[in-house]
């Protein structure tokens, strides 16, 4: 079978098998991307035929037969505004009302940050889309900077920033053999860290570890940020998830804030309101 192909006035005959070789040559040196090992222990799962199976992969809501789980909440707010939302184009910034009810989730219903309008904030594709625009924001205005991320870490924010060619660096977090903070080699490390560097902070409920500095440690991290005048950039995806109370869970942003800092925040819904496939979010620059 052949293909006549135009090239201007010009046509020349090309067998489609050849036409088939010439545009799987440009992507024949890209190899598959590796299997998230999240992911797949829940497609591990799925293909297991044990009726005494458990999945213990992707955190997710769950009843007691493991049926996925929309809480009360979530389908009120489908029933609020059903019919109510049109599909026109939102401004570039995302919706304008979500930015605002987001801002006060994590900064507090009578933040004078928000009644001032000192924070710049547009909607994301959960906390991985606002961690990257972050890390693109970074290269661009900080192209000279690194980002320091703790040990362990979740395992995608590696990728994000070194996607957006942000180097990386890693600080102390936590301890094996104590179960718990390492805040001694912590503080160490933001102390010997350059002045002005960036570090990538878990707002609350530590991912993978579910280890959080208490408020006092909070605080002592605060005043060392603001010794060495570093910037802090917290990734909150489990507000209210970790104790039940968002006000609670957004210690750590508030103490920064009330210690003057300027801070960077991506915000995801899809751990704590369940919504994981709406890929909600926000980022936020103060």
């Amino acid at each position: 079978m052949a293909m006549i192909l135009r090239n201007g006035c010009a046509g020349r005959i090309v067998k489609s098998g050849a036409i088939r070789s010439m545009s799987t040559s440009w992507w024949k040196h890209v190899e598959p991307a590796p299997k998230d090992p999240i992911l797949g222990v829940t497609e591990a799962f799925l293909a297991d035929p044990s009726p005494d199976k458990v999945n213990v992969g992707v955190g997710a809501y769950r009843d007691d037969n493991g049926k996925p789980v929309v809480l009360e909440c979530v389908r009120e707010a489908e029933r609020r505004i059903s019919g109510n939302v049109n599909m026109e184009y939102l401004p570039m910034g995302g919706s304008v009302n979500m930015v605002e009810e987001t801002l006060k989730l994590a900064y507090g219903e009578n933040s004078d940050l928000i009644k001032e309008k000192r924070i710049a904030g547009v909607q994301a594709l959960s906390g991985t889309g606002a961690c990257r625009l972050f890390a693109d924001f970074q290269k661009r205005f900080s192209p000279d900077s690194q980002i320091y991320i703790p040990v362990p870490t979740w395992a995608n924010h590696h990728n994000i920033w070194r996607d957006a060619h942000v180097p990386q660096n890693t600080f102390h977090y936590y301890h094996p053999e104590s179960r718990g903070l390492d805040f001694a080699s912590m503080m160490e490390d933001i102390k010997n860290a350059p002045n002005g560097s960036f570090f990538l902070l878990h707002a609350c409920a530590h991912n993978p570890t579910g280890v959080d500095p208490t408020e006092e440690q909070w605080r002592e991290i605060s005043q060392q940020f603001k010794v060495k005048g570093h910037f802090a950039f917290f990734d909150m995806a489990y507000q209210g998830f970790a104790s039940g109370d968002p006000e609670r869970d957004a210690k750590s942003i508030r103490i920064f804030l009330e210690d003057g800092h300027l801070i960077g925040c991506a915000q995801s819904y899809a751990k704590n309101m369940g919504v994981y496939g709406q890929r909600v979010g926000c980022l936020r620059y103060l």
